[in-house]
C-alpha cells in the first residue's frame, strides 16, 4: 500500500453547497414541527404567551402554536386539589404519618377571651383561572397562605378557647373559607378555595391540665343534664298523658250527665202530658211500673185480700 492510497482529497465546494442547500432547511423543518405543537392534559389548561404577552387560553388536546420560541405555554393543572398545611408540616404521609418541626409563628393565636391555643388547619383549594394564577401574582401560593393566616388569626380572635376547642369548629371552618374567598377574589389570584379543616386544636403545655379538668367538668355537666332531660322524658310525657286522660273521663261523664238528665227531663215531661190528658190511667200505670220493678226483689211474697174476714196468722207455719 503506497502513500497516495492516504492521500486525503478536499471535498470541492460546489458539493458543499449543495449539502448545506438541502441539510438546512431539512434542520429548519424538524425543528419548526417540534416547536409547533404542544399537548394540554385533561387535569389542566394550556395559556399562550407569544413574546411574553397572553394570548389566549386552551383546552385539554393537541395544539398548534408558533414554532422557534414566538409563543410559550404554560399547563397548570386546573382540576387538582392542592393542600397547604398550617402549624405543622407532614414530611411523609402513610401509615406511620412523619411530621416535621411545627412552626410556632403560625399554630399559636390568642382567643376572644384573651385565651392563648395552638390550632393546626388545612386548606384544599383549586385554580379557578390559569391567566390570573399565572400573570396576577408572582407566588400565588404565598398570598393564599398569608390570607389564610390572617383570616383563621381573625376568626378565631372572635371566639373563646371553650368555642374553638368544642362548639364552634365547623362554624369556624365555614367562616374562614367565606372570609378567604373574598379576599382571593379581590387580589385576583385565580384561586378557590375548596374547604378550610380545623386538626388539632390545644391549649398550651402549661395550661393542658387546668384545661383537662375544665374538659372533664363540663362533660360530667353534660353527662348530669342528659340524665335529667331522659328523667324529664320519662316522667313528663306520662303525667301529661295521666292528665289527657283524667280531663277525657271528666268530659266524658259530663256528657253522659248531662245527656241522661236531658232524657230524664224529657221523659218526665212526655209522663207529665199522658197524666196531664188521664190522669188515673197514668197513676195505675206508674204504680204497676213501679210495683214491677220493686217485687222481683223479695224474698217471699205475700197477698191478702181486703175482703177476707177471720184470716189467721200461719206466716211462719212450717219454719224452723
Amino acid at each position: 500500500m503506497g502513500k497516495e492510497d492516504f492521500y486525503y482529497r478536499p471535498i470541492p465546494p460546489e458539493r458543499v453547497v449543495r449539502y448545506l442547500v438541502w441539510i438546512v432547511p431539512i434542520v429548519l423543518v424538524l425543528i419548526m414541527a417540534s416547536t409547533s405543537f404542544y399537548m394540554v392534559n385533561t387535569d389542566e389548561e394550556g395559556v399562550v404567551q407569544r413574546f411574553g404577552r397572553y394570548v389566549r387560553t386552551t383546552g385539554p388536546g393537541l395544539h398548534f402554536k408558533l414554532p422557534m420560541g414566538i409563543e410559550a405555554v404554560s399547563t397548570p393543572h386546573v382540576t387538582r386539589v392542592f393542600k397547604e398545611e398550617f402549624g405543622f408540616r407532614t414530611l411523609k404521609a402513610g401509615v406511620q404519618t412523619r411530621y416535621g418541626q411545627r412552626p410556632e409563628e403560625e399554630y399559636r393565636m390568642l382567643c376572644g377571651d384573651l385565651s392563648v391555643a395552638e390550632v393546626e388547619w388545612t386548606v384544599q383549594y383549586k385554580i379557578k383561572d390559569a391567566r390570573e394564577y399565572l400573570f396576577n401574582a408572582r407566588n400565588p401560593e404565598k398570598v393564599l397562605r398569608d390570607v389564610a393566616e390572617s383570616v383563621m388569626r381573625s376568626v378565631v380572635g372572635d371566639s373563646s378557647v371553650d368555642e374553638v376547642l368544642t362548639s364552634r369548629r365547623v362554624e369556624i371552618n365555614d367562616a374562614v373559607a367565606e372570609k378567604m374567598q373574598q379576599l382571593l377574589d379581590t387580589y385576583t389570584v385565580g384561586l378557590h378555595v375548596e374547604s378550610v379543616m380545623l386538626q388539632d386544636v390545644n391549649p398550651p403545655e402549661k395550661v393542658q391540665p387546668a384545661f383537662n379538668e375544665v374538659n372533664t367538668a363540663e362533660q360530667d355537666k353534660q353527662r348530669l343534664v342528659n340524665q335529667a332531660l331522659e328523667e324529664y322524658n320519662k316522667v313528663i310525657p306520662r303525667a301529661s298523658g295521666q292528665a289527657h286522660q283524667m280531663v277525657d273521663q271528666a268530659k266524658a261523664y259530663a256528657i253522659d250527665r248531662t245527656n241522661r238528665a236531658q232524657g230524664d227531663a224529657n221523659r218526665f215531661r212526655e209522663i207529665w202530658k199522658e197524666y196531664s190528658l188521664n190522669k188515673d190511667v197514668t197513676r195505675r200505670r206508674l204504680y204497676i211500673e213501679a210495683m214491677g220493678k220493686v217485687l222481683p226483689n223479695l224474698e217471699k211474697k205475700y197477698i191478702i185480700d181486703d175482703n177476707v174476714k177471720g184470716l189467721l196468722p200461719l206466716m211462719n207455719v212450717g219454719e224452723k
